[in-house]
């Protein structure tokens, strides 16, 4: 025939890799989500824990009561004390049970280096637990 060629045009070759596009728009959707999801899964837990009647401990944790007033005054176990009275307490304390705790309740308007030096002593004489008193919530918004 003249008028044309009879010849077919040839189709394309198959492609032979295989397209990650679509695998990575699926894998960023599913970090995005499991990104949303995981906090709500940890704070959704609830446990019903069995109750048990255990033995109660016999002895009760051994602490010292220390308080600082707003004008920097010490007290040990609610009596006055001195630096040095203090040091020495807490020397005879942490030989008799280096395990002690220092329950230290501070006033506000106590400067942060005065407690710091204190947490000094205490650690130099040996005791190193030392817990911070505060005040509750409830207690700090009260009206005075």
């Amino acid at each position: 025939m003249a008028f044309g060629r009879l010849e077919r045009a040839r189709a394309p070759n198959p492609m032979s890799d295989i397209n990650m596009t679509p695998l990575i728009d699926v894998m960023l959707v599913l970090l995005v989500i499991f990104i949303i999801t995981a906090p709500l899964m940890s704070s959704s837990l609830r446990l019903d824990l069995p109750k048990a009647e255990g033995a109660r401990s016999s002895e009760a944790p051994k602490f010292i009561s220390l308080a600082i007033d707003a004008q920097g005054k010490l007290f040990l176990a609610e009596q006055p004390v001195t630096l040095d009275q203090l040091r020495e307490q807490a020397e005879r304390t942490a030989g008799r049970d280096p395990g002690t705790e220092v329950q230290l309740r501070a006033d506000t308007n106590v400067p942060y280096g005065r407690v710091a030096e204190l947490i000094g002593l205490l650690q130099q004489a040996g005791l190193s637990r030392i817990g911070f008193i505060t005040a509750g919530a409830a207690a700090a918004s009260a009206p005075q």
